[in-house]
């Protein structure tokens, strides 16, 4: 098994080891860029995976954590926000603001600290997972310790199905 130096990217194994936090980061050979890649890997719920979302809110980024199962809705993200508009952030701005690509933002330790929406689905399980920096890992946490150490807001922010 690979040790979470090895197996996370660096800048993330840096902010598991800031905040104390002795986790299981799993690589696997394959990629877990998507949510259901990930769930398929890693033999759960596609709901247990927890979606790093960078969007563009009146300019500024902001990162939503949203179930893998789940969407998130623009419009509520904007009110929660008492922004004027809200967009899905270019892979341009997902780095910089992040330090990490698309299909491997973790949901903390990130370039640049952003506010972050949590969505309150993501409490529905006891353990989710979300990537560990790179498009190949991830690592299991109680969703209220995810969530904490983003520094989260709880929010509800899923689309509703019609």
């Amino acid at each position: 098994m690979a040790t979470p130096e090895t197996a996370a990217h660096p800048r993330f194994a840096d902010a598991l080891r800031e905040l104390g936090l002795d986790v299981e980061v799993r690589r696997f050979p394959g990629t877990t860029r998507t949510a259901a890649e990930a769930a398929a890997a890693i033999g759960c719920e596609l709901s247990q995976i927890v979606k790093s979302l960078v969007f563009e809110a009146d300019g500024q980024p902001v990162l939503v954590l949203m179930d893998g199962a789940s969407r998130v809705d623009v419009e509520l993200v904007r009110r929660e926000l008492g922004a004027e508009a809200v967009r899905r952030a270019n892979a341009a701005l997902v780095r910089e603001t992040t330090g990490y690509a698309i299909g491997g933002v973790p949901p903390f330790g990130h370039r640049v600290r952003t506010r972050v929406l949590a969505d309150r689905g993501l409490l529905a399980h006891k353990t989710v997972w979300a990537a560990a920096g790179t498009p190949h890992a991830v690592f299991p946490l109680a969703p209220k310790a995810l969530i904490a150490h983003a520094e989260g807001t709880l929010v509800d922010v899923r689309e509703q199905s019609a």
